[in-house]
């Protein structure tokens, strides 16, 4: 009995031989279609080649597609455990030409594999054609020798595929196995067609025609197939079973979950188990291509699967998580076909355990509460919406899990009543939020996420995405489309731009659609809508259109190596100065970063200089910097730190980097940064580059700030002052490791040199002495003088000097500095009490126009506007000596 692993070898291996290029699964987060929430389909990787849009160096191709059906029109998540078929996660095996071969191959292909190489019984295999198909109905009978019975003609959608409601399309042969008359069921077309006695396994599209708006249509130019069968379907059927989950690698997850949680896996826990085992590849797979449980988007799905998985196996009996255990049997089955599960493996089942620790205290007081509900109902009677309602909104019981525990019992929920609940909750909420001034267009944004939900962001792991343009908003109105010029706001259903938050600038770059093209300047977040500030610079863009998403790479990769750098200097700055140290700002840049903490004096050189080591040494330790999804108690129990201004919600995103050595700092192998953190950053620390810090400074009381360069700013901010360094030691002709000592003794030499300059201006000031130029006035000597090249700050020694020279009397000097004047006087000690050198001051700047002046009765110094006066104030002094004495 062939294994899945071995089907999916052997169909590979089949079209491998048969020239087509075996490509990789694309992730489950499809990049170029912003219209599918998942992968849902092989042929979605290869939209663009089967437009036209792209080319690549093949032109056949096949592939074993990972696909997710949980979340929007492709939903088959409340069916999962309850019947034979229906998956969250399945394989599609699919093989594709892009204008090579057609029909005339596309359908031998199918029938050799599945006769000769898959051994099937030719007369257990019927078809179906789209019913104006006569090209297909030949082929099948030439090749097969199939009889008109066994051609069924389909005149519906069944058989004819679109892409969309223009675009590419053709009719489609449909593939079915007979199971035998001893199962219930019609063949396709007939009145008893959902029985399971003929089961489809594969479906091949011949994309032929070109639809247009007004109904008519074309072939296009390049015809092509697509063709996709389900592997755990086919599996089923080659390995003898009727139920999917009875395969060899459903039955391995199934048995992992009863050994995991000590019960039957076909006892009356039957369905929980194959819940379990479905839910977990979903979630498994999800987590490995990058999604992360939230309340939103792509996230919010795989919650919703992972809690319903999580239910199960609280009704088996479990006391404590149990779905993580599972991830290694998982990995087992299929980590050789899907590198990336091995590679995810401890974040999966960190993800996965940290998820069931947190909903198993939602479950037990959800399903308390439920219970008390139901009590007050009449045996059989369906809960009312209300009560769903509460559940949600006050206690976080999520609607499809109440659903899922009603069914059951055989109840059901009043739905109508619930989204009654649900609108009335919004209406209160939008009429609050309008009204509190954040915006003045704050009543469109809240429209517009009341209507699209919030924009999914795909910039953590892309740069560049496709999105659809969901709001076009213009001078603070919602518009149908822009024109080239025109500044707009453009949403869109997801993005890869990050938005302002967090001290992270917001990303710039480019939207194209098919029309025109806008340049992103800006990107804001309001009420979790995502505002791409732009102009349009070519054409129009309209409301509706797919468009193309792409993020300034070097401006990003900029931004994330100074984001990333901040944590980093945020821990050293802790272990230079305390722990007192704390966020209270920053700036993550293109250009630099800017970081604000507590701090009450300013940072010492040599302290500067360590934490810039530091920061560095870690830059140097390339290590991984990773992410983890927790609530904002687990990531603070771990010792996170929060950052400043962050409104944090019942989860947050938990950035590590650096590893300690065993440097009594921290233990060994300890994590150095541990941040919440919603911004973007490197994947390892070495990508930073290099750090440099510019210096310290005051912000506010209390607060310091850093500023600070990475990557080639800092290494150009480096070279500059090395450059500088080596300019002025040719100066002095000095070598650069001695130029401190060279400059220090040039600023001895130039001290000395001032204050020997100084005295001989002083001396000749003096004119040769102060005992030739005194006056005697009242008793009193008396010196006055206009003095040229002496400065204001000199002038104080120049009087004390004078004063020496007379030994007792009293000195007026003015001068003239900067085109203002400075008086300065003094009085010998034995005359203090009957001449006042302040006194004297305030007689001379009144003369020359000037007011006040102050200082001791020994000494004072006062200013005027200029010495024009000069004469007139020297004679006022006079004056009052003669009057005093």
């Amino acid at each position: 009995m062939p294994s899945l692993n071995d089907i999916r070898s052997t169909f590979l291996g089949f079209f491998e031989r048969n020239g087509h290029r075996v490509i990789d699964s694309s992730p489950l987060v499809p990049r170029n279609d912003p219209t599918l929430m998942f992968t849902n389909s092989g042929m979605v990787q290869f939209k663009n080649l089967f437009t036209g849009v792209e080319t690549r160096d093949y032109k056949r191709a096949t592939t074993a597609q990972k696909c997710v059906r949980a979340g929007g029109k492709h939903n088959d998540l409340d069916n999962v455990g309850y019947t034979a078929r229906h998956h969250t996660f399945f394989e599609m095996l699919g093989n594709f030409s892009f204008g090579d071969y057609f029909k005339e191959q596309a359908i031998p292909y199918a029938w050799e594999l599945l006769t000769k190489d898959f051994g099937i019984p030719r007369d257990k295999l019927l078809v179906t054609v789209y019913h104006t198909d006569d090209e297909a109905v030949r082929i099948w009978k030439k090749v097969a020798g199939l009889p008109d019975d066994r051609i069924i003609r389909i005149p519906t959608s069944d058989n004819f595929w679109q892409m969309g409601p223009t675009g590419p399309c053709g009719p489609c042969t449909e593939i079915f196995y007979d199971h035998g008359d001893h199962i219930w069921g019609g063949p396709p077309g007939s009145a008893d067609e959902d029985g399971d006695r003929f089961i489809e396994i594969w479906n091949l599209v011949f994309m032929q025609n070109e639809q247009f708006a007004d109904g008519s249509m074309r072939a296009l130019d390049m015809q092509s197939i697509d063709t996709g069968m389900g592997l755990e379907r086919i599996g089923a059927l080659l390995q003898g079973k009727h139920d999917n989950y009875d395969t060899d690698l459903m039955r391995s997850l199934i048995e992992a979950s009863a050994n995991a949680t000590s019960s039957d896996p076909d006892g009356p826990g039957k369905v929980h188990h194959r819940v379990i085992a479905d839910h977990l590849r979903s979630t498994s797979f999800l987590i490995a291509d990058g999604v992360m449980p939230s309340n939103e988007g792509r996230g919010y799905v795989l919650r919703r699967i992972m809690r319903r998985a999580m239910r199960h196996i609280h009704m088996l009996g479990a006391q404590d998580p149990v779905m993580h255990t599972l991830v290694p049997a998982l990995v087992r089955q299929m980590g050789a076909a899907y590198p990336e599960l091995a590679r995810a493996q401890a974040m999966i089942q960190e993800t996965l355990r940290s998820e069931e620790t947190r909903f198993r205290q939602t479950l037990d007081r959800g399903l308390r509460l439920l219970d008390d509900e139901l009590s007050r109902l009449p045996d059989g009677a369906n809960l009312p919406g209300e009560a769903a309602f509460k559940l949600y909104d006050t206690y976080g019981f999520p609607l499809d899990l109440t659903q899922d525990a009603l069914r059951e019992q055989g109840r059901s929920v009043d739905t109508a009543g619930f989204d009654a609940a649900m609108a009335e909750q919004k209406a209160k909420a939008r009429a609050a939020w309008s009204g509190s001034g954040e915006s003045r267009d704050a009543a469109i944004w809240f429209e517009l996420a009341e209507k699209h939900g919030a924009t999914e962001f795909l910039g953590y792991d892309t740069e560049e995405a496709e999105g659809q343009i969901l709001a076009i908003v213009a001078d603070g109105a919602d518009a149908a489309q822009a024109t080239e010029g025109q500044p707009v706001h453009l949403v869109v259903n997801q993005s890869p731009f990050y938005a302002e938050a967090g001290g992270q600038v917001g990303d710039t770059g480019l939207i194209r659609t098919e029309t025109g093209a806008a340049r992103v300047t800006d990107t804001k977040k309001v009420a979790g809508v995502f505002l791409h500030v732009a102009e349009v610079t070519l054409g129009t863009i309209s409301r509706g259109q797919g468009a193309i998403l792409s993020v300034d790479r070097a401006r990003r990769g900029a931004i994330r190596a100074n984001h990333s750098a901040t944590h980093l200097l945020h821990e050293a700055l802790r272990r230079a100065l305390g722990d007192h140290v704390a966020q209270r700002g920053s700036l993550n840049a293109p250009d630099r970063l800017r970081f604000d903490f507590s701090h009450n004096s300013a940072v010492s050189p040599d302290e500067l200089a360590r934490v810039e080591a530091e920061v560095n040494d870690f830059i140097r330790q390339n290590s991984p910097v990773e992410t983890r999804i927790m609530t904002p108690d687990d990531a603070r129990g771990l010792g996170a730190q929060a950052l400043f201004g962050e409104k944090y919600g019942d989860e947050v995103r938990v950035v590590s980097m650096g590893t300690l050595a065993d440097s009594g700092k921290g233990a060994d192998g300890a994590t150095y940064s541990l941040e919440l953190c919603g911004g973007t950053h490197v994947v390892r620390t070495g990508d930073i580059g290099a750090f440099a810090l510019l210096g310290d400074s005051a912000s506010s009381a209390g607060v310091r700030r850093i500023e600070a360069l990475t990557g080639p700013a800092a290494l150009a901010h480096l070279r500059a002052s090395d450059s500088q360094l080596s300019e002025i030691a040719g100066i002095l002709k000095a070598q650069a490791g001695d130029v401190v000592n060279r400059v220090k003794a040039l600023a001895d030499e130039r001290k000395a040199l001032a204050n020997e300059v100084a005295q001989l201006k002083r001396q000749l000031a003096m004119g040769g002495g102060g005992g030739q130029a005194a006056k005697e006035i009242g008793g009193v000597r008396f010196i006055g003088r206009k003095v040229e090249g002496v400065g204001g700050k000199e002038l104080g020694a120049l009087v004390d000097e004078m004063k020496s020279q007379l030994g007792s009397g009293a000195v007026l000097v003015l001068a003239e500095t900067e085109g203002k004047a400075t008086v300065a006087a003094g009085v010998t000690p034995d005359l203090v009490d009957r001449i006042s050198a302040v006194t004297l001051v305030q007689t001379a700047t009144a003369a020359l126009g000037g007011k006040g002046g102050g200082g001791r009765p020994d000494r004072a110094q006062g200013g005027a506007p200029s010495l024009a006066d000069a004469d007139a104030a020297i004679a006022q002094v006079e004056k009052l000596i003669e009057e005093t004495a």
